[in-house]
């Protein structure tokens, strides 16, 4: 028999080098996500990049040359912060310093016990309490800042160190993170062997789940310490004593006296970049001690 089959014409020279010039879809499709994540970037660290250049000029320099144009005033903006009201503003970075840690790390240790036993022990009421907590999650600061207040002026302690770290122990989103996190990477199994072998409860949690959870944790501590060291609201209407004041308040109250004095402008400019190095320096630190907790777990198992 004939065969019948037609054969296609080749395409053209041209046409050939037009279609493999042309990328295909899917990479066409993959540069969506890119192009999205660097516009994002783009967003975030562009006003970032504008405290810093701010930061760098005078007085003079700040309203008179281009925005993206570094300065020659930085190491006078520093001496000028430091001799503010004498020093004031290192009393601000210290005070924000011990709200932040103390309440990172007592807010961390109250949420690995509580998302520990929600996520290990059985008994009534459990899942009311979780969700409990995720209406807390999704509950805004500024709803509970007046009860709070008052809590806190029956017994006392406004305009002291306890009333702004008080309130800031207990994270919903912390013991939410926790929960899921043990959920997930201390198995039933290791518990119970440990029962087993006559390990008490605190003995399970302190050596054989806690460190299973440390990655989780490292992430907690990093959000709430994040959480108080910018926190404004609170300091605000907890607060009257400008020496106990954290950075965000005090950084505040300088602006609103730049008003006035239209020479603060740089000194603000000035301490809100030098507020950002240590979240940043955090950030790196924690960042390298998180990642080796992932690769030792992964080691281990």
């Amino acid at each position: 028999m004939s065969s019948l089959a037609v054969r296609e014409a080749p395409p053209a020279a041209g046409t050939t080098g037009a279609l493999r010039s042309r990328p295909p879809l899917r990479r066409r499709i993959a540069l969506v996500p890119t192009l999205t994540l660097v516009l994002g970037a783009v967003y975030t660290l562009l006003p970032v990049a504008w405290v810093i250049i701010a930061s760098t000029k005078s007085g003079s320099e700040l309203f008179s040359t281009f925005t993206f144009l570094p300065g020659t005033g930085f190491a006078d903006n520093i001496r000028q912060l430091d001799a503010y009201r004498d020093g004031v503003y290192w009393t601000w970075m210290g005070n924000s310093a011990l709200y932040a840690a103390l309440g990172a790390l007592l807010s961390t240790c109250v949420s690995a016990v509580s998302g520990y036993a929600l996520a290990t022990y059985r008994f009534r009421g459990r899942e009311t309490i979780f969700n409990v907590l995720l209406a807390g999650v999704l509950m805004p600061p500024i709803i509970l800042a007046i009860p709070q207040y008052l809590l806190l002026a029956k017994a006392d302690l406004t305009d002291s160190y306890l009333s702004v770290l008080l309130p800031q122990i207990l994270s919903p989103y912390g013991v939410y993170l926790a929960r899921i996190y043990a959920t997930a990477a201390v198995p039933a199994d290791v518990v119970e062997a440990g029962r087993m072998d006559g390990a008490g409860e605190w003995r399970i949690f302190t050596r054989v789940a806690l460190p299973m959870m440390v990655p989780g944790l490292v992430t907690v501590c990093l959000f709430q310490f994040v959480a108080v060291w910018n926190n404004f609201l609170l300091p605000y209407i907890m607060l009257s004593d400008d020496e106990k004041f954290p950075i965000t308040l005090g950084l505040y109250t300088l602006l609103e006296q730049g008003s006035n004095q239209p020479a603060l402008y740089t000194l603000v400019i000035t301490g809100a970049f030098l507020a950002v190095l240590p979240l940043i320096a955090l950030f790196l630190v924690i960042q390298r001690f998180w990642s080796l907790d992932l690769l030792s777990g992964a080691v281990k198992s």
